[in-house]
């Protein structure tokens, strides 16, 4: 037996109103086969010739659905076309946040350390070809103070981009932990090689080593800080953080006053080196290396990371070897070097 259309509502029923659309009518079926296609008729008629849309009309012709997003917020494509989900940088380091890079960075914060060691393992055989060790057998001769700047500049600019990315750039411990690092590099890159008067070229092969280490744990330390470092509301006052903080402060305060003290020890014209005296010179060869390691452990402390502590090793591992040195260097250069001076820890070492 044929299927009928379906009965029109009674009269003074509720119209049943759908959007404005276009639809096919389903077509009726009789015994001499499929009735003739009706017209197409607008959404609102379907409304009036029955309460509810036939179940076989979405899947014959699709539906239509707006995206769902909070009244007020940009419709996904908006978003995307900002440098939201999808796009720009900010887009692919969410993708790459996860367990993933967070062992990526324990792993790089190990590799810091064996580096940082076995650094002071070779410069007890070959002195750093820096400054008074300079030798042209490491590479072309590069200009002092630009050489400085851009070797240091990526320890500023990474951290700061990855900061504008990072999940956890907000939160008040991280900006403030955050903000030492980048102020220490901020001084070192762009402050420090223009007080330089007459620093001896920098060798290429050296320029390159820096280069890539400030790049290599300026992604370490501002990726830690600024997406997964997690502290207590109150860290601010934990004396963990108030201890190194306190660490941190001292320590940068004594490299660049000992770095001052060594810039002035030629008077104008004058060459040769002399005996660094006054401050911290008092006490040990190597002011300046104390001050900045000093400085990272204070910071490692306020930080409690694993990255922030491997980054203090391998300065104490560099930076000791580089003070033992110049300590000998001063004993062979000056009879009359005081006898009593430290290497690097006042009267321990």
């Amino acid at each position: 037996m044929a299927e009928r259309a379906p009965a029109p509502p009674p009269r003074g029923a509720p119209r049943v109103r759908t959007a404005t659309r276009y639809h096919h009518r389903p077509a009726a079926t009789t015994a001499a086969g499929p009735a003739p296609r009706r017209s197409l008729v607008r959404g609102d008629e379907w409304g009036r010739a029955a309460p509810s849309l036939p179940p076989s009309l979405p899947a014959r012709f699709g539906s239509f659905r707006l995206p769902s997003a909070p009244l007020g917020s940009p419709l996904p494509c908006m978003a995307a076309a900002a440098g939201g989900e999808g796009a720009g940088p900010c887009a692919f380091w969410r993708r790459v946040s996860g367990a993933e890079e967070r062992r990526l960075l324990e792993l790089l914060a190990y590799g810091l350390v064996a580096l940082g060691a076995g650094a002071a393992l070779l410069l007890r055989f070959v002195p750093m070809p820096y400054g008074r060790y300079s030798s042209a057998r490491f590479g072309c001769p590069l200009p002092a103070r630009p050489a400085w700047a851009l070797q240091e500049l990526p320890s500023l600019l990474v951290p700061l981009a990855l900061a504008a990315c990072g999940a956890a750039a907000g939160r008040w411990p991280n900006r403030v932990l955050l903000g030492g690092f980048v102020l220490h590099y901020l001084h070192r890159a762009l402050v420090f090689p223009f007080l330089i008067r007459q620093g001896k070229p920098t060798p290429f092969f050296t320029f390159l080593l820096a280069l890539l280490f400030c790049v290599y744990n300026g992604y370490l330390q501002g990726r830690s800080l600024s997406n997964y470092a997690e502290y207590p509301s109150g860290w601010l006052k934990d004396p963990r953080f108030v201890a190194g903080f306190i660490g941190w402060l001292v320590g940068m305060a004594i490299n660049i006053h000992s770095d001052h003290i060594l810039r002035n020890l030629r008077k104008p014209g004058e060459t040769g080196y002399k005996i660094p005296r006054g401050g911290m010179f008092e006490y040990v060869s190597g002011a300046n290396f104390f001050g900045e390691i000093l400085e990272w452990f204070g910071f490692a402390l306020a930080c409690c990371t694993i990255e922030s502590l491997a980054f203090a090793l391998c300065t104490l591992f560099i930076l000791g070897s580089r003070a033992k040195q110049h300590h000998q260097w001063y004993l062979e250069k000056f009879e009359d070097y005081p006898k009593d001076r430290k290497i690097l820890i006042p009267f321990v070492y």
